[in-house]
C-alpha cells in the first residue's frame, strides 16, 4: 500500500501536474520524496517559497491547467502567502501544499507551529486541513476541483507524520472537470440590454481580461454601435491589437482618450471587467456584463446588471442592435485619441541618442521592436506596470503578466520562471524593477540552478519609481524613495548568468539584440532616469496641487509606443456602416 505522501504525489501526478515548486525540508521530506520516486513529476527548488507560488501562478496563467507550490511547516508555508494571494485574485488554479508539525503536537505551541488551514483563508477558495490518512484521496480531489473549477487557489495542510502514513483508500480513477460551461443570460436581460443599445446615441465599450475569448463579438458591436472602445491594462492583451475602434486605457496607468470617451458617452458596457478604480468611470449610464455574478455592480452603480458570458450575451443581442449611423462621436473620440498621443510621443524619441540617463520609455520602445511575436512578458509592480502598458504592442500572440491585480513587488522574475516551465518553447522576458528583482534576488540562483533561458531587462533607476510619483501626487516631497546603485549585471555573473551594463542609449538597441539571441539565461542591467515619471489620463485638482508642491522632477505623460501609428490609421479609416 502506497504512503499518504505517494497517494498525494499519484493524484496530482494524474491531474496532469508536472512540478511542484517550493523548497525541500522537516516535513515536507516524505512528500518530497515521493516526488524523487515517481515519474512525471518533479521538484523545482526556488530560493523562497514566495517565489514558488508566483512561479506557479504563472505557469496556470500560461497552461490554463493547475500548477502547484509547497512550503514546510512554520515559516516555510507562511512564505507562500503573497504569491498566493497574487495568484488567488487573478484566477489562477494553483493548489499550495502547507506541510504542519506532528500532528500529535498541534495546539501545544510547539516549534514552528502556526495554523495555515486559517492563514490562507482569505487567499483562497477551499483551505483545509488532511488530518487522517482517510480523507485521501477525496479531499485532494475536493481542492484540486475547487482550484481548477472556480479559478483561484487551493490550500491543503498536511502534517508529515500523517504524510508518511499508509494510505487506507485506494487512489482510483477520477475525472476533473478543467472546462466550464458558459453562462447564457436570462432572455429579460437580452430584451434589455437591445433595448438600451438601440435607444443610446453614444455608446462606448470598456473591455476587460472577460473579453478574452469575444474579440469578435466585441469588435462586432462595435461596428454596429460605432463605439469607441477603451480597455483596462489586463483587458490590453485580448482586445487592442488591430482595433480600428481604440482609443486607449483607463486608469493610473492609462493613455489617450478612453477616460473621455468613458465620460461623455449615453451609455457604457464593462465588458469582462472588475475595474476597480472608480473614480475613473462614470458612476451613471452604465450597464455590465460578467460571468461572476459578485463583479456586478460592486464598482459603479448600474442601470442593468447582465450575467452571462461575454462572447455569449454578445451574441445573442447582436442581431438585435440597430445599424447606427451618426458617427460624429466615434470620429471625435478617435480624433481626440490621436491628438493625445501625439502630443506626447516625443517624450520618448527627442534626443534619445543624447540623453543620460536612459529614458526607460525607450527601453521597452526596443523591447517591443526585438521581442518575439509570441513572447512572453512578465512585468515587475511599479513603473515597469507603465512601460509594460504603454509600449509593449499586443498582437493576439504576446502574453503580458503581472500582479496586476493584488500589486505585489517582485513578481516578474519569479513569474518568469513559472511561464517558461510552462511555455518551455517560446521567449520569456522579465522586465523587472531594481526595487522587485531586489527583493527576490535570490531566485536568480534558481535560473542559473535550472538553466532557465528567462531574458531579464532590469529597468535599474536606483528609485521605486511609483513610489517618488504617488508622494508626488500627494504633495509630499520624495523620501526614501532613493538609494544607493547596484551593479546587476555584476551580481548576476557573480551568479554565473551571463549578462551586460548598458548606460548610454545608443548601446541599448545592440545589447537587447544580444540578450534576446543568445540560448539560456541572459540579465541586461540598463541605468534608466528616475525622473522619468508618468501621469495618468485625468488627473484631478488635488493632484494637481500635489505636483505643483513637489519641486524639481520632471513628469512625463509617456510615450506609447507604436500606439500613435495605429491611431492615425484608425483616424484615416474610420469604419462606415
Amino acid at each position: 500500500m502506497p504512503t499518504v505522501a505517494e497517494q498525494f504525489i499519484e493524484v496530482l501526478r494524474r491531474a496532469g501536474v508536472r512540478r511542484i515548486y517550493g523548497v525541500v525540508g522537516d516535513s515536507l521530506n516524505p512528500v518530497v520524496d515521493a516526488v524523487r520516486r515517481t515519474g512525471g513529476i518533479d521538484w523545482v527548488h526556488v530560493r523562497n517559497e514566495e517565489a514558488g507560488a508566483f512561479a506557479a501562478a504563472a505557469e496556470a496563467q500560461t497552461t490554463g491547467r493547475l500548477a502547484v507550490c509547497a512550503g514546510s511547516c512554520g515559516p516555510g508555508n507562511t512564505h507562500l502567502v503573497q504569491g498566493l494571494y497574487d495568484a488567488h485574485r487573478s484566477g489562477a488554479p494553483v493548489l499550495a501544499l502547507a506541510s504542519q508539525i506532528p500532528s500529535t503536537q498541534i495546539g501545544t505551541s510547539y516549534f514552528q507551529e502556526t495554523h495555515p488551514e486559517r492563514l490562507f483563508v482569505d487567499c483562497s477558495h477551499y483551505c483545509e486541513a488532511i488530518g487522517t490518512p482517510e480523507q485521501m484521496p477525496r479531499i485532494l480531489r475536493t481542492a484540486i476541483q475547487h482550484a481548477i473549477g472556480l479559478g483561484g487557489v487551493s490550500v491543503l495542510t498536511l502534517a508529515g507524520d500523517v504524510a508518511a502514513c499508509d494510505a487506507v483508500n485506494p487512489t482510483g480513477e477520477h475525472d476533473f472537470l478543467v472546462d466550464r460551461g458558459i453562462v447564457r443570460p436570462p432572455a429579460d436581460q437580452i430584451d434589455q440590454l437591445a433595448r438600451a443599445l438601440n435607444h443610446a446615441d453614444k455608446v462606448m465599450l470598456f473591455c476587460g481580461a472577460g473579453t478574452r475569448h469575444a474579440r469578435s463579438e466585441v469588435m462586432a458591436l462595435a461596428y454596429k454601435t460605432l463605439a469607441p472602445v477603451g480597455h483596462a491594462l489586463r483587458g490590453k492583451e485580448w482586445i487592442q491589437f488591430a482595433n480600428p475602434f481604440d482609443v486607449g486605457m483607463s486608469g493610473l496607468l492609462g493613455y489617450g482618450a478612453c477616460y473621455d470617451a468613458m465620460q461623455e458617452a449615453d451609455l457604457v458596457l464593462l465588458l469582462g471587467t472588475d475595474f476597480p478604480y472608480d473614480d475613473f468611470l462614470p458612476l451613471q449610464n452604465t450597464i455590465q456584463i460578467d460571468h461572476n455574478p459578485s463583479h456586478l455592480g460592486r464598482r459603479t452603480p448600474l442601470d442593468l446588471a447582465v450575467h452571462g458570458d461575454v462572447g455569449e450575451t454578445l451574441r445573442l443581442v447582436l442581431d438585435r442592435v440597430e445599424q447606427k449611423r451618426d458617427r460624429t462621436y466615434l470620429e471625435a473620440m478617435l480624433r481626440q485619441h490621436t491628438r493625445a498621443l501625439e502630443n506626447v510621443v516625443s517624450a520618448y524619441t527627442r534626443d534619445i541618442e543624447k540623453h543620460t540617463p536612459i529614458h526607460p520609455e525607450y527601453v521597452a520602445s526596443v523591447l517591443d521592436d526585438l521581442a518575439a511575436d509570441d513572447a512572453i512578458f512578465t512585468v515587475d509592480t511599479g513603473m515597469c506596470n507603465v512601460w509594460a502598458a504603454r509600449y509593449i504592442t499586443p498582437n493576439g500572440r504576446r502574453r503580458v503578466m503581472g500582479s496586476f491585480v493584488h500589486g505585489s513587488m517582485a513578481n516578474a522574475l519569479p513569474h518568469a520562471i513559472g511561464a517558461q516551465y510552462g511555455a518551455p518553447g517560446r521567449q520569456v522576458i522579465s522586465m523587472s524593477g531594481d526595487g522587485g528583482l531586489a527583493m527576490l534576488l535570490g531566485e536568480l540562483l534558481t535560473v542559473r540552478l535550472h538553466r532557465i533561458p528567462v531574458k531579464t531587462i532590469v529597468f535599474n533607476n536606483a528609485s521605486l519609481g511609483m513610489v517618488r510619483l504617488e508622494m508626488m501626487v500627494d504633495g509630499f516631497p520624495a523620501y526614501e524613495t532613493d538609494h544607493e546603485p547596484a551593479d546587476f549585471a555584476a551580481i548576476a555573473a557573480a551568479a554565473g548568468i551571463e549578462s551586460a551594463r548598458v548606460e548610454r542609449p545608443g548601446d541599448v538597441r545592440p545589447a537587447i539584440e544580444r540578450a534576446l539571441a543568445l540560448p539560456g539565461p541572459y540579465l541586461l542591467d540598463v541605468v534608466t532616469d528616475p525622473n522619468a515619471l508618468s501621469l495618468p489620463p485625468h488627473i484631478t485638482p488635488k493632484q494637481i496641487k500635489g505636483f505643483a508642491l513637489s519641486a524639481g522632477k520632471t513628469v512625463l505623460t509617456g510615450g506609447v509606443g507604436k500606439m500613435l501609428d495605429l491611431a492615425r490609421s484608425n483616424l484615416r479609416n474610420i469604419p462606415r456602416p
